[in-house]
């Protein structure tokens, strides 16, 4: 039997570690590894490399603090994506209930193809810059055809 390595999280540059951080785990309700909360309001935060995992412990994203990172001109090619992520809802609501969410998180619109038939979804950017899209699930991607 073969065995393949398993994924065990996306790490995500950035310039604000805990900041993006914080987006993400507020924007998909993760929670710090343990030993990455945020120090007591006295403390100064020095953190360069977080860990966001689910209810389960499994880890799910990671943050690497950089000194500077060129934000994505995305979908100008200046500076490309690189990297994105796409979240799936189970309706138009949601959509754009996580939309708003995500934009009082502090995410900037990119895309909105809200009202494509065929693949509904926005493309957002995350406070750091990264891309990621919510994507309206449709019975044609819930039998892996997207």
């Amino acid at each position: 039997m073969t065995s393949y390595p398993e994924l065990m999280h996306t790490a995500l540059d950035t310039t604000d570690c805990r900041g993006l951080a914080e987006f993400y785990r507020e924007l998909l309700g993760l929670q710090y590894r343990p030993g990455d909360e945020p120090p007591a309001e006295s403390a100064e935060d020095d953190a360069d490399w977080l860990v966001l995992v689910d209810k389960d412990g499994r880890r799910k994203l990671a943050f690497q603090e950089v000194s500077t990172l060129p934000r994505s001109t995305w979908p100008e090619h200046d500076v490309p994506m690189q990297l994105h992520l796409d979240f799936a809802v189970p309706t138009r609501d949601e959509l754009q209930r996580h939309k708003q969410r995500a934009e009082d998180l502090g995410a900037t619109l990119v895309l909105d193809r809200s009202e494509d038939e065929g693949e509904p979804l926005y493309v957002l950017a995350d406070p750091a810059g990264h891309p990621f899209c919510f994507c309206l699930i449709t019975p044609k991607a819930s039998i892996g055809v997207w």
